[in-house]
């Protein structure tokens, strides 16, 4: 049992729910839960995609700063590494994530975000990396997968200032993949994530791998990585259906197999 966050799951997308009034500033107990739902989700065979939501006021304002206020570097060295394994455990999610935000997603609650593979923003939502404010720097992800997502200039931009950016900005700076009202958010992360829910499991994994695999690594490696995923689905009954429904100009119905 968790207390802070749960799965909603249905209809093959599960909504991976923060809950720790007011702001859901991630403290370790939180973190811990958080990296449970995910490998959760992530061998559900039920669970097709997923959405991360913090419910309609906050995403989640950050890592709970009152706990980390009084730790040494013994204390944070040791820490650090489980909040890394928290988000890692989000990003490493094998099916297509939709970060749903509404209101903050700064510090630690933005480096969630960025472990999804889209993000949908409420028209209200602030978006950031404050920790240089702290004395510190973003130590969840922030300065290595902000970087690859929005680039190195934007990245230190926002680092080296702490300034929060709202929604428009951030779509066009491409922290964020669409706006919309803030009431809507939810249901749009929903929407998206069902669109992905009938569709070939396995290859969507692949995909993910590949793509994520290959940012770290040089062409000819990315290359390679994707050649052996590409190949490898010839083995799954869903690669069988969907060339065979191809020729016969049908649709195919994939199992997941």
């Amino acid at each position: 049992m968790t207390e802070f966050v749960r799965v909603e799951a249905g209809g093959g997308v599960a909504t991976i729910r923060l809950d720790r009034p007011k702001m859901n500033a991630l403290n370790g107990q939180m973190q811990r839960e958080l990296a449970a739902c995910a490998r959760l989700v992530d061998v559900d065979p039920s669970v097709r995609a997923v959405v991360i939501y913090g419910g309609e006021r906050v995403f989640a304002a950050g890592v709970d700063v009152k706990e980390m206020a009084d730790m040494t570097y013994a204390d944070m060295s040791a820490h650090s590494a489980e909040l890394q394994a928290c988000f890692t455990a989000v990003a490493k999610i094998g099916k297509p994530v939709i970060a749903a935000v509404t209101g903050y997603a700064l510090g630690g609650g933005c480096e969630l975000a960025l472990c999804a593979d889209f993000r949908i923003a409420g028209e209200g939502a602030k978006l950031g990396q404050p920790e240089i404010a702290l004395g510190i720097i973003p130590g969840a992800g922030g300065t290595q997968r902000l970087p690859r997502l929005v680039g190195p200039a934007r990245a230190k931009d926002l680092i080296f200032t702490g300034r929060h950016v709202g929604a428009a900005e951030a779509l066009a700076i491409g922290l964020v993949d669409k706006v919309v009202p803030d009431a809507d958010v939810h249901a749009e992360a929903v929407a998206l994530a069902e669109r992905f829910a009938d569709g070939p499991a396995i290859a969507l994994r692949a995909a993910k791998l590949a793509v994520d695999h290959g940012l770290d690594v040089d062409l000819t490696t990315g290359l390679e990585i994707e050649r052996l995923h590409f190949s490898g689905l010839f083995a799954t009954e869903d690669a069988r259906a969907g060339l065979r429904a191809f020729t016969e100009k049908a649709k195919p119905e994939f199992t997941g197999r």
